[in-house]
């Protein structure tokens, strides 16, 4: 069981941060990943992979102004 933006997801364990980002529809731009207090750099989502007890953060960039 990890916990993504405080929510509680099981069976995401061993998947990628790509393969999860994607099964759970978040964009592929304009993000950030953190997990357990680590900035997780795009390059690494395809061979991260998420592990029993870990705290994700995903961040969504938005512009205005």
């Amino acid at each position: 069981m990890i916990r993504v933006n405080g929510e509680t997801i099981d069976g995401a364990e061993g998947m990628t941060v790509a393969d999860f980002l994607k099964s759970h529809g978040y964009p592929d731009r304009m993000i950030a990943v953190e997990c357990n207090g680590m900035i997780i750099p795009r390059k690494e989502w395809g061979e991260t992979c998420l592990k029993d007890g870990d705290s994700v953060e995903v961040v969504r960039f938005v512009g205005g102004g």
